[in-house]
């Protein structure tokens, strides 16, 4: 049985404080800018409804073809999917990438299903929500990824993107389910968390690599320790067909990284 779903029309509408005066004989009007579409998705996995957005190429409606989809969590209107629209979408109308559709999953309990549990007390008294990330891995491949196909035009070809937490689980699931996605955009991604354990272990799932070809592209604001290890292990024990790229960003913040990070990683892996 197909979870179940409601669908709203998105609609973003720019305002001003002081509008301009229009011209004599003009008559105003106001349009509002329709970006996607919401739907509202039951899941079994997870056990409770989540909001789903979704972004569609400019000529969606006019072909037939069928059109690759990259995933994000932080998906929600008031989150990161309104910005990683914007870079998708203006990349694709000056042909500066393929056409994509964007699948943004709205955050209920973010740092639940985002990050595992630690074996550092302080860290889980600061995170005691922590532990998660395995279910709503599952939800995105048992329940979300066959509803998009099943609704949308698509070609098997799928990337997933996120930042701090939700970069986190980008490297984690490149790491532990790398045939989820072809392509994995990590930005500034919260590899720190539980003594660096998923990239100390970097070195040993690369070498026993048996996914195949697949792009990661990382990118951050300040190094640190788990960055270091992971890129050593990237170096090393990079499988045959795996393509990575790190972009160093100093002159960013973790608070600012996330829209530049993530043009220059959409353009990478959805290079036209």
């Amino acid at each position: 049985m197909r979870p179940a779903l409601a669908v709203v029309v998105i609609a973003v509408v720019a305002a001003c404080s002081q509008p301009a005066r229009p011209k004599a004989g003009a008559t105003p009007s106001h349009n509002a800018a329709a970006i996607g579409e919401t739907f509202t998705l039951d899941s079994r996995v997870l056990g409770e409804q989540r909001t789903i957005n979704v972004y569609v190429p400019p000529d969606y409606g006019k072909t037939n073809e069928r059109y690759p989809v990259l995933y994000m969590p932080d998906g929600g209107m008031d989150e990161d999917f309104p910005h990683v629209v914007g870079s998708v979408d203006v990349s694709i109308k000056n042909a500066v990438i393929r056409p994509v559709i964007v699948v943004g999953v709205k955050n209920t309990v973010r740092k639940r299903d985002l990050v595992g549990v630690s074996r550092l007390p302080e860290e889980m008294k600061m995170l005691p929500e922590a532990g998660g990330n395995h279910k709503f891995r599952q939800f995105l491949r048992d329940e979300l990824k066959p509803w998009v196909e099943a609704r949308y035009r698509t070609t098997k070809e799928a990337a997933l993107i996120g930042e701090s937490a939700a970069g986190l689980f980008v490297v984690e699931t490149f790491l532990l389910e790398p045939a989820m996605f072809d392509a994995y955009i990590a930005v500034d991604p919260s590899v720190w968390w539980n003594e660096q354990e998923l990239v100390r272990g970097a070195h040993a799932r690369l070498a026993w690599w048996t996914a195949g070809p697949k792009q990661l592209y990382v990118a951050t604001a300040e190094m640190q320790e788990g960055i270091t290890i992971l890129l050593t292990a990237l170096r090393i024990e990079a499988p045959p067909g795996v393509v990575w790229r790190h972009d160093p960003m100093p002159h960013e913040t973790h608070g600012t990284i996330f829209p530049t990070a993530a043009l220059h990683g959409i353009r990478m892996v959805f290079a036209n």
